[in-house]
């Protein structure tokens, strides 16, 4: 270590700390950078359970008419009485 102090007598100096310094820097932000696109997207969302964008009433009951649980008429009038409770943006409404 003595020779990293010692620029003046043949050493690298301190700047030989600076590349691994940066390259820890680079695979740390990889990795945070991982965690929250990743790792931390698939948390909520998996076989038999929706994701976490999913659980609003409207799409839950999207889902279910996808999936043949109910009808179009049953879809329509469920959908007539969610949107007049939550509401939807964009459909012309006074919301």
């Amino acid at each position: 270590m003595q020779t990293l102090a010692h620029f003046g007598d043949g050493g690298p100096g301190p700047w030989i700390l600076f590349l691994p310094v940066i390259w820890a820097l680079v695979i740390g932000g990889g990795i945070a950078l991982l965690r929250r696109t990743v790792w931390r997207g698939r948390r909520g969302s998996g076989p038999g359970r929706p994701a976490v964008e999913d659980t609003s009433p409207i799409a839950v009951l999207g889902h279910r008419f996808a999936s043949g649980e109910i009808d179009e008429d049953e879809y329509w009038r469920r959908l007539s009485v969610l949107d007049e409770r939550f509401g939807r943006p964009g459909r012309g409404g006074t919301r």
